[in-house]
């Protein structure tokens, strides 16, 4: 049993989205994510999904996408993204799962997951410098994730938490410090992240900082194969 990480497949089957078109990493993307999970993960594993995951605009529209994530090795926990317009709620996005079979899928969110022994999954969607515009709906958006991750933390009890985020706390200059603040507090180890792509790549934090190692699990990043977190 191992633990991995991945985001931003940006899938696309159907809804005239594909990736392809900005070439390079991109091209025939979806058979290299089969082949990356193939290659290390197994039926026993469990990956999470760092956010942004389908370019569908609803449940429905996004059924044959998560159909492909349920066909992949593994189970998979699936968090929100910027591009993730298919969320509405966890409960119907469970209800919408039970109905179409996909067993192998479920959601972070306002919760958590143990693993192992004395390990919990913990994460939201976070909050980033790109989306702030300083108003009071910027902030209420803010308190919400920040209100969410806490919420993920507390539900771990005294596990070791490791959180997962599609937004990264930090970035070149930028700093979350209300996301930075409860990483300190819950003595958070690993902190793992997506939404960066291409030449950003090279500005993402990665490394340890007040005691949390930071990790960049971008699709396009990691070459489109999984990251193994723990064993």
């Amino acid at each position: 049993m191992a633990l991995y990480a991945i985001g931003d497949l940006h899938l696309s089957i159907g809804t005239g989205k594909s990736m392809e078109v900005f070439g390079g990493r991109w091209i025939d993307y979806m058979e290299k994510i089969k082949t990356g999970f193939a290659s290390v993960v197994g039926p026993e594993d469990t990956v999470v999904l760092c956010g942004d995951s389908a370019w569908g605009m609803s449940l429905a529209a996004a059924r044959e996408e998560f159909a492909f994530i349920n066909d992949l090795p593994g189970k998979k926990i699936i968090l929100k993204g910027n591009h993730d317009y298919w969320w509405s709620t966890a409960s119907k996005a469970y209800a919408f799962f039970a109905q179409e079979g996909f067993s192998d899928l479920s959601i972070l969110h306002n919760n958590c997951y143990f693993y192992g022994e004395d390990a919990a999954i913990c994460g939201t969607r976070g909050w980033f410098f790109e989306e702030e515009k300083g108003d009071a709906h910027d902030k209420k958006v803010m308190d919400r994730e920040i209100m969410r991750l806490e919420a993920s933390l507390k539900a771990a009890g005294e596990r070791t938490k490791y959180v997962f985020l599609h937004y990264p706390p930090r970035y070149q200059g930028y700093e979350c410090p209300e996301i930075l603040e409860l990483l300190e507090q819950y003595g958070v180890p690993m902190c793992v992240y997506g939404h960066i792509h291409d030449k950003g790549c090279a500005f993402a934090f990665t490394g340890e900082s007040r005691g949390t190692r930071y990790r960049l699990v971008s699709a396009d990043h990691v070459q489109f194969v999984p990251q193994k977190i723990l064993n």
